[in-house]
């Protein structure tokens, strides 16, 4: 990437992460659920802010172009015009919920695959959550759950190759998906009621989080149906009482980013 192009997205990461701040600092000191006299690791967190925002994009366009030109060159034509003639807000319904499938198989598959674990794991090592653990995540574990999600997209033809306006579906569906996954992170004791069976909350989100006999439950990023469905739903009314995993990584760059790359010996 250019260095140009670098400091645009540093830059834009930075507001970004001020407007973020903003919002959610003031919610979690007057809503918290878990009192915290300090926080540990921010300068961790925010490394992987940054990290989390600049590498995977650049990671994912070659996969996805191709994805894209593969699919233009099978698909039949009446198919295109079909998508095509449909309204842009059913295309982008359709566009997240195809998403949200394809994202949930991906991550339920990174709980059990030992291969994609060691890089998931990165996220689920916190013993706490806020709403900027979101972007502790490895930038192998980030590209892999976002292709899970878009390229169901770009296969069904939803992304728009032949509009700019609808060309825009995929980047309003990875919008949407980034704000909400700050929220459902966040350090907030709000219940929804019967709203929290229809898009996520902190406490269904907060149960993936959980190290207890409830862990591997919750995988969809905002619609619970999708876990109800597949059988992997698990919304009490209390708040889990533990958070991490069993063997932590150690918190240091080459054991949490390089280690992982590392096959076991």
């Amino acid at each position: 990437m250019p260095l140009p192009s670098l400091l645009i997205d540093a830059f834009r990461l930075t507001l970004w992460l001020v407007l973020l701040a903003l919002a959610f600092a003031p919610l979690e000191r007057l809503f918290a659920l878990r009192r915290r006299e300090s926080r540990r690791n921010w300068l961790a967190d925010l490394g992987y802010f940054y990290m989390s925002g600049i590498v995977p994009t650049m990671l994912i366009a070659a996969p996805l172009a191709v994805v894209s030109a593969g699919v233009r060159a099978v698909t039949p034509d009446p198919y295109n015009r079909a998508i095509a003639t449909l309204p842009l807000g059913v295309t982008i319904l359709l566009a997240i919920l195809v998403a949200e499938i394809g994202s949930y198989w991906v991550h339920r598959w990174c709980h059990r695959s030992p291969y994609l674990w060691q890089f998931h794991a990165v996220h689920h090592t916190p013993d706490h959550l806020d709403w900027l653990v979101n972007t502790r995540a490895h930038p192998v574990d980030i590209v892999v759950t976002r292709l899970g999600g878009l390229v169901p997209i770009y296969l069904l033809g939803l992304d728009g190759h032949s509009s700019t306006e609808r060309g825009m579906v995929p980047v309003i569906v990875t919008l949407i998906g980034t704000v909400w996954s700050f929220l459902v992170h966040a350090n907030v004791r709000w219940r929804f009621g019967w709203l929290e069976h229809i898009i996520a909350t902190p406490a269904f989100h907060h149960w993936h989080h959980t190290n207890d006999e409830h862990r591997d439950h919750n995988f969809a990023a905002t619609l619970p149906v999708v876990d109800r469905v597949f059988g992997t739903l698990h919304l009490p009314k209390q708040w889990p009482e533990v958070y991490g995993i069993d063997k932590p990584v150690k918190p240091n760059f080459y054991d949490e980013v390089v280690q992982p790359f590392i096959p076991p010996r």
